[in-house]
């Protein structure tokens, strides 16, 4: 015997060898529609980028307020004085964590689409650091970041949720930004 089988026979020593009994597990069959919906299920799934795993719970009287390196302070100013119109919101409200994520990841993509720029989440507060609410505010805030096109966000003026919601605005499309040069563009000549 060699050294190497040697050290292979010390290593699995402990090891017991699986029983020979052998069961079969049916499964239910499903239609082809059902199937093809859990597949795009399954496929949305692994495109959606926000984790969620380790989570830092931010303190209730601690605002929710981010703005990305380069976003002018005026920007965040505006968005927390509620002077940006909201063109779509999303309410998370007594959502499963799973859920939540992919709908915030679902309202992103919406958001994208249809060119919108000023959202509002809708996410709750809670009575307390660990409560339910608390929980998706602080992910929400961690999904935010993670979202290349997220520009700002903070927490929302009292008549749109307060602490226990937030604006979020949007970088602009390449088509938005296009349309915008061509305007002023013309105005210069």
């Amino acid at each position: 015997m060699s050294d190497e089988d040697d050290l292979f026979s010390q290593e699995m020593a402990d090891v017991t060898p699986l029983s020979e009994k052998r069961s079969v597990v049916y499964l239910k069959s499903s239609s082809p529609a059902e199937r093809r919906e859990a597949e795009e299920a399954r496929l949305k799934a692994l495109d959606n980028p926000l984790t969620q795993g380790f989570l830092d719970i931010i303190a209730l009287d601690e605002p929710l307020d981010y703005k990305d390196p380069g976003v002018q302070q005026g920007v965040l100013d505006k968005l927390r004085k509620g002077k940006y119109p909201t063109q779509a919101t999303l309410n998370l409200l007594r959502k499963p964590v799973a859920e939540c994520r992919q709908m915030l990841f679902d309202f992103y993509l919406s958001a994208q689409e249809n060119q919108w720029r000023t959202l509002l989440i809708v996410h709750g507060r809670g009575r307390d650091a660990n409560s339910h609410a608390n929980i998706i505010r602080s992910y929400v805030a961690k999904w935010l970041k993670q979202l290349d096109q997220v520009q700002a966000y903070c927490e929302a003026q009292k008549q749109d949720g307060g602490a226990g919601a937030c604006y979020v605005v949007l970088k602009k499309s390449a088509q938005a930004k296009q349309h915008n040069w061509e305007r002023h563009a013309k105005h210069s000549r």
